[in-house]
């Protein structure tokens, strides 16, 4: 096997591995949401509600849990994209960033959250992959990351700058807008080498 082929046996395992992943993580999701569809809404308690000390347990579940199948499907297909193709750069960081930017997304919804909301939803995390995929290209010095990163940006930044929007309360801006930065953040923390 030359070197050519074993990097692109290499690329289309890892290919795999990322579409194997995020389609197991979206079906989980909708998994949980007929659960808790069937149980009349009893998953719904894992969403955070803000500033009360024993919901901090909650701000890892409350990333897999929605409020209605509308809900879910709102964050299924960016959640598809985006999660492909963090993961393309290896499950492991993919890991890794995921669960920054849920901690983080988490902790400032039950921080700035109005009192008694009870928020759930896996948008912080389609947020905080957004932010990730714009600048990791740049930190990692990546030209095929960088044009992904711009073709993110050009595709869904409009949508991404409406959810931002504090005059929407129909929707977790907190959650939104902590996830985004988080995913900014975790392009630096999981820093990659450059390649040619």
């Amino acid at each position: 096997m030359t070197r050519t082929q074993v990097g692109e046996w290499g690329r289309s395992e890892r290919a795999r591995a990322a579409a194997k992943l995020i389609l197991a993580f979206v079906a989980l999701l909708w998994v949980l949401e007929v659960v808790d569809v069937a149980t009349g809404h009893a998953l719904d308690s894992y969403g955070v509600v803000a500033r009360e000390p024993g919901e901090l347990v909650d701000i890892v579940p409350s990333a897999f849990m929605h409020f209605g199948f509308a809900h879910v499907a709102a964050n299924s297909i960016p959640l598809l994209v985006f999660g492909f193709l963090a993961a393309l750069a290896g499950v492991r960081r993919f890991l890794a960033v995921s669960l920054m930017i849920i901690l983080v997304a988490g902790l400032g919804v039950w921080l700035f959250s109005p009192s008694g909301s009870n928020t759930a939803g896996a948008s912080g995390l389609v947020f905080g992959l957004f932010g990730y995929l714009v600048v990791r290209g740049f930190v990692d010095r990546r030209l095929l990351d960088v044009c992904v990163g711009l073709l993110i940006g050009a595709v869904w930044g409009s949508s991404i700058l409406l959810g931002l929007s504090p005059a929407d309360t129909g929707v977790s801006w907190q959650g939104h807008l902590f996830g985004l930065l988080a995913g900014v953040g975790a392009a630096f923390v999981f820093r990659g080498r450059a390649r040619a």
